[in-house]
């Protein structure tokens, strides 16, 4: 093997390593946000997930027919409401959903000192 063929495999290499490193962060980057459970398997799945900006999520999580909001940020883990128990209709979720939306971007509204 002379000295092209082996810049050629070399540059080949980089390539391909550079391909998935890519694909690697637009995935991790702009990906769907969804956390899939194994359905009807176990006592803790997740119900649901809202992206609420580019770097926190709410994640609803049910354990033994008991669900707890939580949200979730690169720095921090904050349980928003626990306890709540599965109502007949998903409705319920849905205001819970908006009013911690509302919450944080208070928060985040709010100057600092």
């Amino acid at each position: 093997m002379d000295l092209v063929d082996f810049a050629r495999f070399l540059l080949s290499f980089v390539v391909v390593i550079g391909l998935l490193a890519g694909l690697a962060w637009v995935l991790r980057r702009y990906g769907t946000g969804r956390i899939t459970a194994a359905a009807g398997k176990g006592r803790l799945g997740v119900v649901e997930v809202s992206i609420v900006d580019a770097k926190r999520r709410l994640i609803l999580i049910k354990r033994d027919d008991v669900e707890h909001l939580i949200l979730l940020s690169p720095t921090a883990e904050t349980v928003i409401e626990t306890g709540i128990t599965m109502a007949a209709n998903s409705d319920g979720f849905a205001d819970r959903l908006e009013t911690a939306k509302a919450a944080t971007e208070a928060d985040r509204s709010e100057p600092t000192r």
